[in-house]
């Protein structure tokens, strides 16, 4: 007797279900709107009269406005200090590599010259000894 048997002969046995949550998330939609609203309602409870408040925001939009370019200049100032580094670092890395390269090919040239000379040297005591032997065997 499988497990569905069971549930068919007892009509009020409970049944198994499955529960679907979703959650949408708040996103920035609700954000933007309470901030809406909130400055709406400041406004209409403030202490000041309209041509007062109207200073009172442009001034702060002006201080932010000031305070976000210093910000914004203070941050370029600093990547460009560390652009200016790294691109040092980069170059250096690439000299040494060059160097060491070019101290390499040095080397491989230094023994291939060194393995010419060695093969000439033997050659000519192998063709000399031949020489010899040739002579010694015409000899007797």
């Amino acid at each position: 007797m499988d497990e569905r048997d069971w549930y068919d002969d007892d009509p009020y046995a409970e049944r198994p279900y499955v529960i679907v949550e979703r959650d949408a998330g708040a996103g920035i939609g609700p954000l933007l709107l309470g901030l809406a609203l909130g400055a709406g309602v400041a406004l209409l409870f403030a202490p000041q009269s309209g041509e007062e408040t109207r200073r009172a925001v442009a001034r702060r939009a002006r201080r932010a406005q000031d305070a976000a370019q210093d910000f914004v200049e203070d941050v370029s100032g600093t990547v460009a200090d560390k652009f200016k580094q790294v691109r040092a670092t980069v170059e250096e890395r690439i000299d040494a590599t060059f160097e060491a390269v070019d101290a390499k090919k040095r080397q491989v040239t230094n023994a291939v010259e060194a393995g010419r000379a060695a093969a000439r040297q033997t050659r000519g005591e192998l063709e000399h000894r031949i020489a010899e032997r040739k002579a010694a065997y015409k000899d007797s």
